[in-house]
This record gives C-alpha cells, sequence and structure tokens, in this order.
C-alpha cells in the first residue's frame, strides 16, 4: 500500500493544511508508490517562521562544535540507510541504483566535510593606516535559508546545500521538486532522528506555487536554487525584489572535447558515461562531443557500437547499466529533441526513439541516442535536452575546439582528453566554465567547489567556497588609542 507522507515543520509532521497531496509515480511501471504533501502558502510561511525562530532561540547560540556532532551524526545514519535510501530514491526517479547507491555515500561524505568546518569558521584581522586602531571581519550566518532542489538527484543536490548551511549557523526550509520528493521527506526523519532542534531544518512538498511561496517570504534571508536556468530567473527575480541574496546552480550544455592524441580507450568510456550516466538527466551532461578529425570515425563508430549494448531494464536490478527518463513531461520531451534533431539534419549512428523490449513496454525508457555530424548551431548543441542524446562535433585545431565549446550560453563544466600537458594547461585557461576535467569526467568531490558562468547560474557549492555562500561579513573597528581625534578628519 502506497504510503502517505507529512510536511515536516518546526519538528512536527503534519499534513497539509489542505490536506491535498500528489502522487508519486515510479518511471519504471507508471504506478503510485507514495503520496506526497502539497503545502499552502500558509503552511510555508508557518515552517519560514519556525526556521526563524529555532535561529534566533536556539541554533544561532549553538556552538560549532555541537553543530559538528549532529552533522556527523547525520551521516551516520545516512551511511546506516544508505541502501534503503538507494532503492526509494531509484523508484521515484528511474535512475539506476548502482549510481543512486554511490551517491548516498557520497552525501553522507559532504556531511562529514562541513561538519569539520563547522567550529572552524573564524575570521581575519585587517591592518590599518591609523594607529590605535584595530579592525577585524566576521563571518556571520544568514539566518534563514530557502534551499530548492531538482529532480534528478534529490539527496546528493541537498548535500550541495543542507550542510553547508547548517555548519555556518542557518536554519533551512527544504521544497524539494515536486518530481521526487520521497527521500528528501525521509530524510527529515533522519535529522529528527539525530537530534537537530525543531525548527532547524523543516521540509515542505509541492508543486511550483510551493517554491513561488517560500522565495517570495520576506523573512527568508538567501536563497539557493537548483534547477532549471527559466525557473532560476524567475527566482533571481523574486530575491531581487526582497533585496535577498541567491545562489543559482542552473543547466549546462557541456562539451567533452577529445584530442587526436588521447587515450582512446578511457576517451570513449569518459564519453559514454558523461552522457548515458543518470540517462544524461544531470546537469553535468558532456551532451556535445567534440572529437577531431583524424579519429573522429573512430570515436563514431565506437561509441555507437558501445551505446547500442548498453543494457536497459529496472532501475533497481544492479545489473542495469541505464535507467529511465525521471518523469513523462521529461520523456517527452527527449523524445521531442530526438525528432528536433533528426529534422536539422544530423546524422542519427545509435538509438532514436524509445526503447522496446522485456521490461521497458511500462517505464519511460529512451533509447541511448548519438547523433554524428552536428554542427553547433543546431537545436540539439544549444538546447540542454537533459536526456541520454549526445552530438558529436568534428573540430580540426585547438582555437577551433575552444570556439566551439565556449560558443554556449551555458558555461557549468567541461572536458579534455590529451596527453599533452601543455595543450592541457592552455585549454584550461581558455575554456569559460566553473569546472573542466582533464582525462575524466562527471567527477565529483566533496572539497572541490562546484557551479558555472553564464546561463548555468552563479555562486558555489561544495569545498570551502560553498561553505562561504551560507556566511555574510561584518566588519569590526575598534579605537582603543585614547586619542580625541577629529572623526570627520579619518579617511573613508
Amino acid at each position: 500500500m502506497a504510503e502517505r507522507y507529512q510536511l515536516y515543520i518546526g519538528g512536527q509532521w503534519r499534513d497539509s493544511a489542505s490536506g491535498a497531496t500528489m502522487p508519486a509515480v515510479n518511471p519504471f511501471n507508471q504506478e503510485v508508490w507514495a503520496h506526497v504533501p502539497v503545502a499552502t502558502p500558509g503552511d510555508v510561511d508557518d515552517a519560514v517562521s519556525a526556521a526563524r525562530t529555532a535561529y534566533e532561540e536556539t541554533w544561532r547560540e549553538t556552538s560549532g562544535l555541537e553543530r559538528a556532532r549532529l552533522l556527523h551524526r547525520l551521516a551516520d545514519l545516512l551511511d546506516a540507510n544508505a541502501d534503503r535510501f538507494a532503492v526509494m530514491e531509484t523508484t521515484d526517479n528511474g535512475k539506476v541504483i548502482r549510481e543512486t547507491r554511490s551517491q548516498m555515500g557520497y552525501a553522507a561524505r559532504v556531511y562529514r566535510f562541513f561538519a569539520g568546518y563547522a567550529d572552524k569558521i573564524w575570521g581575519s584581522v585587517i591592518p590599518l593606516d591609523q594607529k590605535g586602531v584595530m579592525d577585524f571581519a566576521l563571518r556571520e550566518p544568514f539566518g534563514v535559508i530557502a534551499a530548492i532542489t531538482a529532480w534528478n538527484s534529490p539527496i546528493a543536490l541537498l548535500a550541495n546545500k543542507l550542510p553547508a548551511a547548517l555548519a555556518a549557523g542557518n536554519c533551512v526550509v527544504v521544497k524539494p521538486s515536486e518530481h521526487a520528493s520521497v527521500t528528501t521527506l525521509e530524510f527529515a526523519r533522519l535529522i529528527e532522528q539525530a537530534g537537530f532542534p525543531p525548527g532547524v531544518v523543516n521540509v515542505v512538498t509541492g508543486e511550483a506555487e510551493v517554491g513561488k511561496a517560500l522565495v517570495e517570504n520576506p523573512d527568508v534571508d538567501k536563497i539557493s536554487f537548483t534547477g532549471s536556468p527559466g525557473v532560476g530567473r524567475a527566482i533571481a527575480a523574486a530575491a531581487g525584489r526582497n533585496l535577498r541574496p541567491v545562489t543559482l546552480e542552473l543547466g549546462g550544455k557541456s562539451p567533452n572535447i577529445v584530442f587526436a592524441d588521447a587515450d582512446l580507450d578511457r576517451a570513449v568510456v569518459g564519453a559514454l558515461a558523461g552522457i548515458f550516466g543518470a540517462t544524461g538527466q544531470t546537469c553535468i551532461a558532456g551532451s556535445r562531443l567534440l572529437v577531431q578529425r583524424p579519429v573522429y570515425d573512430t570515436m563514431v563508430e565506437q561509441l555507437a557500437s558501445r551505446a547500442a549494448a548498453i543494457r536497459m531494464g529496472d532501475p533497481r536490478d544492479p545489473a542495469t547499466e541505464m535507467g529511465t527518463a525521471a518523469n513523462e513531461p521529461q520523456f517527452n520531451r527527449i523524445l521531442g529533441a530526438i525528432d528536433a534533431a533528426r529534422q536539422d539534419g544530423a546524422r542519427l549512428v545509435a538509438g532514436g526513439g524509445r526503447a522496446s523490449g522485456a521490461e521497458l513496454e511500462k517505464g519511460f525508457f529512451v533509447q541511448p541516442t548519438i547523433f554524428a555530424d552536428v554542427d553547433n548551431d543546431m537545436k540539439l548543441a544549444r538546447d540542454e535536452i537533459f536526456g541520454p542524446v549526445l552530438g558529436i562535433i568534428p573540430f580540426d585545431t585547438e582555437d577551433e575546439a575552444v570556439a566551439i565549446g565556449n560558443a554556449s550560453s551555458y558555461g557549468l563544466a567541461s572536458g579534455m582528453w590529451t596527453e599533452n600537458i601543455g595543450r592541457a594547461m592552455r585549454m584550461i585557461g581558455a575554456l569559460r566554465t566553473g569546472v573542466v576535467w582533464v582525462n575524466t569526467y562527471r567527477a565529483v568531490a566533496a572539497q572541490g567547489p562546484f557551479g558555472g558562468f553564464k546561463d548555468s547560474g552563479f555562486g558555489r557549492e561544495r569545498g570551502e567556497q560553498g561553505l562561504l555562500e551560507f556566511t555574510t561579513t561584518k566588519n569590526v573597528m575598534i579605537d582603543f588609542s585614547g586619542d580625541k581625534r577629529d572623526p570627520f578628519s579619518m579617511k573613508l
């Protein structure tokens, strides 16, 4: 029987004020497996109020040592429940179990990373021109954070925000995607079990109206959002009206560049993983594969052969290599993009439609699809598809690869495959992306800052920079000279 979930507000589990729920649909078999509450604007206001109360009365006075202890405890609980959470997330969004299980371990690592920072957030002493005057800067929390995550990796994306915000001393209201909310609600149970004070973390669920109510609430001090550029623009506009800072981690159309001197066996694996991992439903997908002409035909042939052999099936089966589109709207968008690529004249060399076969008929399965001879002006090369669709673009020179790679409205990630260290260093400097991989792709680490340029957003998650995104600076100046100086004579 499908479980019926509740909102988590102020340390209490409660139904939506309207009593409304929405179904969680398994994209593998289209069966409803859970019911998720649809919060009202009043519920959202209650969650923000609970976070404000917890911040003012409890959390801002909680020592970094205690915040660290709770975060470590939360990481331990996630590790202990990793298998269960992986099954739930795979059931909710169709990502293969081998990846969701790995993401749970990764998320626990991120919580431990930021737990280590919780008692080490110190400022700096600043030397001034005037004698007898001391100046220092403090790092302080904002207060109440709105954290909004996407459906493709709910627990991993939440780990990019929540532990940093909590370690810095903020309280948080989380709003997961309406297409994959269950694991976030389950994670709130771990937060409760870990012993976090009521109201420090709150979870509200629902569709766009819930997110709108959250970002427009004037008592939210900062917004952190992961999702599409279109929604990101709307959130930035709402934040601007309230004069609130915002961190946006948005889309990508990342170039994965293969030079003729590359280890082609590694490059083929990296290209496949870059686009077909997570069914291509990741902002860092290497959806534009740039290949130097001397190895172009070889790469196209090998990739087409390997793509046709990718095993699809029940995402909960460890043997399955690629799962489903996460939901029906996304499934239809991917198929529409494939049709548009055909019409634009790209040469189809693998896949090209809905997958069929045993265990696939009821699910939102798309064949691993590859188009060759793609022009960078085609929609296939310009628009983020967020699916298992690769466009291969030929190039001749290093400068041409840079020009094609940078000719995008996005600037999140890029990769390159080369044995020439000089070329790698030149490319690193020339590519306008927030992340650059060399002889690897889709690799992540808790310590490494993550974020993009241009339409891929601004601000950074993970690493020390990700922590500082959830702090603001207070400057302090103390005159201990005893001089009766004229304050109007001091230069500002």
